[in-house]
């Protein structure tokens, strides 16, 4: 019953993204008939090429056909292009795939290293907090600014535009580096800062204040006594961090000249390409939600408070 309710949950959650999305790109000033044209083009111009490409029907029916495309995997086709969504997509995708992945490896030994002290409550706990609130405060923007001022600035250590290899080879890590940094040290402190309350939480707990009487070592105590209970709430924390994180590529990209989805985003916002847009917003919000199915399900069979009843 419970995974049939977190399945319903998950589809609801879709749909009100998808009109969400939808009223957003609605809202937008102006159309990709008029970001094509620059202005030059006449009235009856523009509404032939509106109605060439359906940007005068009726606000529920393009709603509609939209969201019928989606299910059946048609995502539609550029606005600008002309080009299957999908094709322009995919063709960005495993960039910001790497660049994301490579940020989520960075973002939870992180996020897990600082939650633990800055929830253990210790002198040197309240500091681990205190740096923690404050790099999540951050911009993103000043994060890395902060990072290419220091490593590819002072240090040397790493170029500070991280343009992709020309032969379509994988990004090597002195092209990942700034770009992971700067998604990864915000999103950590945020997770930990979720965290933090729950794990400050199990630690005053009677059973995990015996352990430590007992003079068990800190290890273990971490994992028998307080990492179990800190499993589902972690997944469900990464699957929201996550879909930051994901979001937050396009900053990145642009700042670092990486050609990745979050790019192609910002031009396709800024050309009016809605199709382009919709499918790029509904992507992140499926690796949102599908995140936090997976906790869901993860709690249903690891959640020890389920076995004590």
């Amino acid at each position: 019953m419970m995974i049939l309710r977190a399945l319903v949950r998950a589809v609801l959650l879709l749909f009100g993204v998808s009109v969400m999305v939808f009223a957003a790109t609605e809202a937008l000033p102006g159309d990709a008939a008029e970001a094509r044209t620059a202005g030059r083009a006449t009235a009856a111009q523009l509404a032939e090429m509106r109605a060439a490409t359906s940007l005068d029907a009726a606000v529920w029916r393009r709603y509609l056909e939209w969201a019928a495309g989606l299910l059946r995997g048609d995502a539609g086709v550029s606005l600008i292009s002309g080009r299957p969504v999908a094709d322009v997509i995919g063709q960005r995708l495993p960039a910001t795939a790497a660049l994301a992945g490579a940020a989520i490896l960075v973002t939870v030994p992180l996020m897990l290293a600082w939650a633990w002290p800055a929830g253990a409550g210790s002198p040197a706990g309240r500091l681990v907090a205190a740096v923690v609130t404050a790099t999540a405060a951050v911009p993103q923007v000043v994060v890395a600014a902060a990072l290419t001022a220091v490593f590819a600035g002072m240090l040397a250590w790493f170029p500070p535009i991280s343009l992709l290899p020309a032969d379509g080879r994988p990004p090597g890590l002195s092209v990942l580096a700034l770009p992971t940094l700067s998604l990864a040290l915000p999103a950590a402190a945020y997770g930990a800062m979720l965290l933090r309350g729950l794990v400050a939480d199990i630690v005053a707990r009677p059973y995990v204040r015996d352990a430590r009487l007992r003079g068990l070592p800190g290890w273990r105590i971490a994992a028998v006594y307080v990492g179990p209970f800190l499993v589902a709430p972690a997944l469900r924390v990464l699957a929201v961090v996550a879909g930051g994180l994901i979001a937050a590529t396009a900053v990145v990209e642009v700042m670092f000249g990486y050609a990745g989805l979050g790019e192609l985003l910002v031009g396709a916002v800024a050309n009016r390409d809605v199709p382009v847009v919709q499918a790029g917003a509904m992507l992140a919000a499926v690796a949102v939600v599908l995140g936090m199915l997976a906790a869901d399900l993860v709690t249903v069979r690891t959640d020890p408070r389920r076995a004590m009843t």
